[in-house]
């Protein structure tokens, strides 16, 4: 009996000696990953990078919630800590932590760990639909499993050492332009690899397969990404992803948390926004542009979304960024 419990008690300090070590590997790799963002982004913002597809963000304080419209990508943290809301759901991602968004949609990201000397840095990833087909194309779809987060449109999982190892030779080409066009296509099928592999497998493979529900979800909210601005009959939109209407609507609200017209008057109302604050068009201009023949209607949506009306959100804007003239576009995007 003494060797028995002798035994188990060195198999759980084993057990546990390996989980320190393999978050001490997540917690190196990331340490490193952040010295990488922090050599190539010098301020605040979201950047693009040499490498097609890969953004760098860096936030030196907390902010306030910002509405955006995301696609297909992976956002992992690497410094500072995030939370997102889809619909009424909350998620926080910190450091080691990925965030997978699986289909376009409208959220709303917030910075809530950051600080002038320990800013909240992140890597974005945009996942291209073509080259996860060849990845799933090359795997036995059989070994992904099961999805374990009901569907949803995004995800929070925790990073393993492979994909970490990834990332960091995908980063690694941008001190090596000439190497981008010949290796960043199978860097980022390596990546893709990790994440269909892990737990975000299932996800990604009911997206991809044409067969499958979540796929006909993700072509409705293509569609509705790209005609926000038309108006919406949902029986039409069932019909064009072969779908009934009472189909849609129940697969649509487990993938995206919401019906198909909030999902739109949420697209609608971001570009809005973002058409006054930037682009500077009057409220009856850019309620028009996205869709709405009323301007009052569209003032009061946009109040209960942003939780002021057009006019007093542009004068906060300017006061809390010091545009004196007009609100930049990096004022507004918080990289995924």
């Amino acid at each position: 009996m003494l060797a028995v419990a002798l035994l188990r008690t060195f198999c759980l300090i084993l057990q546990s000696a390996t989980v320190v070590t393999g978050m001490d590997a997540i917690h190196n790799r990331c340490h490193d990953l952040a010295a990488t963002v922090r050599k190539h982004v010098r301020s605040d913002g979201e950047f693009a990078t040499a490498i097609p597809g890969v953004q760098l963000s860096r936030r030196s304080q907390a902010g306030k919630p910002i509405h955006t419209a995301v696609q297909p990508c992976l956002a992992l943290v690497v410094q500072g800590g995030k939370t997102i809301m889809l619909g009424a759901e909350r998620l926080t991602y910190g450091v080691g932590d990925y965030l997978l968004v699986s289909l376009d949609l409208p959220v709303v990201s917030r910075v809530v760990s950051a600080t002038a000397a320990v800013p909240n840095l992140a890597i974005g990833i945009a996942i291209d639909a073509d080259r996860l087909a060849s990845v799933l194309a090359r795997l036995e779809l059989a070994r992904l499993g099961t999805d374990s987060a009901g569907g949803r449109g995004v995800s929070v999982d925790r990073a393993s050492p492979p994909l970490l190892e990834s990332v960091a030779r995908l980063l690694q080409l941008l001190d090596s332009p000439a190497d981008v066009r010949a290796l960043a296509p199978l860097y980022h099928e390596e990546i893709l690899y990790r994440l269909v592999t892990g737990p975000s497998g299932p996800r990604l493979l009911q997206i991809a397969r044409a067969d499958t529900p979540a796929n006909s979800v993700a072509r409705a909210t293509s569609w509705l990404r790209d005609h926000y601005a038309e108006p919406l009959r949902v029986e039409e939109l069932a019909r064009r992803v072969s779908m009934s209407v009472s189909s849609l609507h129940h697969h649509f609200k487990a993938v995206t948390t919401m019906s198909p017209l909030r999902f739109q008057k949420q697209l609608r109302l971001t570009e809005g926004r973002r058409l006054i604050l930037i682009d500077q068009l009057d409220v009856g201009a850019a309620s028009t542009r996205v869709g709405y023949q009323s301007p009052s209607q569209f003032t009061r949506e946009y109040a209960r979304m942003f939780g002021r009306p057009p006019r007093g959100d542009l004068e906060a804007e300017r006061k809390r960024t010091g545009a004196s003239a007009r609100v930049t576009d990096s004022a507004l995007r918080v990289a995924m």
